[in-house]
Formats: structure tokens, C-alpha cells, sequence
């Protein structure tokens, strides 16, 4: 992959993190459930740092996790999704976003290896507590199955982010960048963590 072209996809994924929602009608129906799905993992700081850090993992280990992390977690989320819409509770959820972010950052920053099966596990315990509060903040009005399908390419996109930033990598200095954003998405997750954010 060519310098031009990473620098696109990075160009891309900030862009994708920086737009706004928009505006036209958003209340009602499949239109307002679609966009509020959406716009709930963007707009969110605890989510963002984790699905980005997702997308980030997986380019750092590589085939097929670059691949099979971002689809466990959105896959496992629409579960955890399912039972904030049913009212099953979840003890402890905004904690397991945040610490979700911690520990993920951490891992990244420690340029940690895990096995295929373990990064899928740590990855899916982490949607099941994203899920679940994209399922309980669903709006009253909105669309249920419309919402679950925009929090679902929400975070996909967010995903993407990640594995466009981990094509750094490919540059000599580039695992530094990685590991370097590692510990800020690790220190935003305890900042969530902790209350300071």
C-alpha cells in the first residue's frame, strides 16, 4: 500500500470521526432510528475509543484478526443490543465501555500478541456492554430494527478508522504511532473510567 494511500484512508477515517449529525428528520421511523443508531457510536467518546481501538488491534495482529475482530464485535453488540431493548440488566455497563477502552489501549500499547481466539473473546465481552447500552438509550420514538442496523455500520465505520490507522504500521515509524495511540485511547478510558470525563 502506497504512502498516498494511507494517507487517504487516514484523511477518511478522521473525517468519519469528525462529522456532524445531521439534522433533517430525525424524530420518527426508519429515517430517525437509522440516523440515531448511527449517530450514537460516533458521537460518543466511550465508544469511539473503543471500536476505533477494535479496527487498531486487529490491524497490529494482522490476517484474518484484522478482518474477524471488527465483525465479532459488532455481531456480539447487536446481541448485548438485544438485551438492553428487552430490559434484561447488565450490571456495571458504562464501567465495562470504559474499562473496554483501558484495556484495549493497553494492549495495543504493549504491542500485545494474544491468540485469535482470546483477542475474539476480550473483543466480544467488550461489545456485549456496548450493546447493551445502545439497547437501553434507544430512542422512544425511533425505529428499533432501523437504530440496531445504524449503531451496527456506526460501528463499522469506527472499526474502519481503526484499520485505516493501523496501516501505519507499513511505515518505519509507524508501530510507535500505534503503540502511542494505544496509551491515549487507554488514558481516555480511564478518564471515563474514573469519572473525569
Amino acid at each position: 500500500m502506497t504512502r498516498h494511500r494511507i494517507s487517504a484512508l487516514c484523511l477518511a477515517a478522521a473525517l468519519v470521526l469528525t462529522a456532524g449529525a445531521a439534522a433533517a428528520h430525525t424524530g420518527e421511523g426508519v429515517t430517525g432510528g437509522l440516523i440515531s443508531g448511527f449517530t450514537h457510536p460516533i458521537l460518543g467518546w466511550d465508544h469511539v475509543i473503543a471500536m476505533v481501538a477494535v479496527g487498531l488491534w486487529g490491524a497490529f495482529l494482522g490476517a484474518p484478526a484484522i478482518w474477524l475482530l471488527p465483525v465479532v464485535f459488532p455481531l456480539v453488540m447487536a446481541f448485548g443490543g438485544a438485551l438492553g431493548v428487552a430490559g434484561i440488566p447488565l450490571p456495571a455497563v458504562e464501567a465495562g465501555i470504559a474499562l473496554s477502552g483501558v484495556v484495549l489501549g493497553i494492549l495495543i500499547a504493549l504491542a500485545v500478541r494474544a491468540p485469535l481466539w482470546v483477542a475474539a473473546v476480550i473483543v466480544g465481552i467488550f461489545a456485549i456492554f456496548h450493546g447493551h447500552a445502545h439497547g437501553t438509550e434507544l430512542p422512544g420514538a425511533a425505529n428499533p430494527y432501523a437504530y440496531a442496523v445504524g449503531f451496527v455500520v456506526g460501528t463499522g465505520l469506527l472499526h474502519l478508522a481503526g484499520i485505516a490507522l493501523g496501516f501505519l504500521t507499513k511505515l518505519s515509524w509507524g508501530s510507535y504511532a500505534i503503540r502511542a495511540a494505544g496509551v491515549a485511547i487507554a488514558a481516555i478510558g480511564g478518564a471515563f473510567l474514573t469519572g473525569y470525563a
